[in-house]
C-alpha cells in the first residue's frame, strides 16, 4: 500500500487517480472506472466525482494507495 498525501479538504476519486499515478489520463480513469477496476474501501466505486478524505483506500488492479 502506497500513501498518498493529499491534504484536509479531500479530493475527486478521477483526480486521485492521475495524482497517484494510477492513470495518465482523465480518459483512461474514466474507462477503468466504468469496468468497474476500481474500489474505494473494498467497494466498487464507478463516479469519477466521488470525493476522497484522509483514510480512504483505493485500490485497481494489484494496486492499493491510501489518502492521508
Amino acid at each position: 500500500m502506497t500513501d498518498v498525501e493529499i491534504g484536509p479538504q479531500g479530493i475527486r476519486l478521477g483526480q486521485f487517480l492521475k495524482y497517484a499515478g494510477a492513470v495518465e489520463s482523465g480518459g483512461e480513469a474514466k474507462t477503468v472506472l466504468e469496468a468497474g477496476e476500481v474500489r474505494v474501501n473494498g467497494e466498487i466505486e464507478p463516479r469519477r466525482g466521488a470525493q476522497l478524505h484522509p483514510g480512504d483506500e483505493v485500490a485497481l488492479g494489484d494496486r492499493t494507495w491510501r489518502v492521508v
